[in-house]
């Protein structure tokens, strides 16, 4: 029998995981911290500030009353989706002055998720515009609030008038498995994009 010692430098390395950017966007008070936050297996960063009389005539808290913080930066939060697969989330602010904070965190994203409530579900045409005009895949995901109206994801999809490529989930952002399941059909939705693109050209 023959015995060897194997060379030192035929050791493998594991091999690092594939890390993507996913954004989460929305209006105003729509839960982008809290799906950050349920789905975050590391403790999420937070730039919330409380609200206060100075911003009651900027940022209109109509529907979310109960309302005491706004994010004005960023929340950031890890998700690791198998040994292969990271997702670094990001969380926009949902104002219209920290609107200029919007291009910086897009830069290298994969997709992102619009976060939509249907008590004012016109709050979600801006985020809407945004990653259409910058071919930025996304999913709508409507966080279904205790006390907000439940709609057939069709019919808001045609309140939203979405092409029908674009995938519209009902979630709540406060339950980890719900969070988790929008973000894989953003990975999903924007691989199957990207395999399209060479076909369209």
């Amino acid at each position: 029998m023959v015995f060897g010692r194997s060379k030192r430098g035929d050791r493998t390395a594991p091999a690092e995981p594939v890390t993507l950017k996913i954004l989460v966007a929305g209006g105003f008070g729509v839960g982008k911290t809290t799906l950050v936050g349920a789905v975050s297996e590391i403790r999420p960063l937070r730039t919330e500030e409380v609200l206060t009389e100075a911003s009651r005539p900027v940022d209109s808290t109509a529907g979310v009353e109960a309302k005491s913080t706004t994010t004005v930066a960023m929340d950031f939060g890890r998700i690791t989706i198998n040994d292969g697969l990271v997702l670094y989330l990001f969380g926009t602010p949902g104002q219209d002055r920290f609107w200029f904070l919007w291009d910086e965190l897009a830069t290298g994203a994969l997709g992102a998720v619009v976060l939509a409530d249907t008590r004012r579900l016109e709050n979600s045409f801006a985020a809407i515009d945004y990653f259409e005009r910058r071919g930025i895949p996304f999913t709508v995901a409507v966080n279904c609030f205790d006390d907000a109206e439940r709609y057939p994801v069709e019919t808001v999809r045609e309140a939203l008038d979405l092409d029908g490529g674009i995938p519209v989930l009902l979630c709540d952002a406060r339950q980890r498995e719900s969070a988790r399941d929008v973000l894989i059909s953003v990975v999903e939705h924007a691989m199957h994009t990207a395999a399209r693109a060479p076909a369209d050209r």
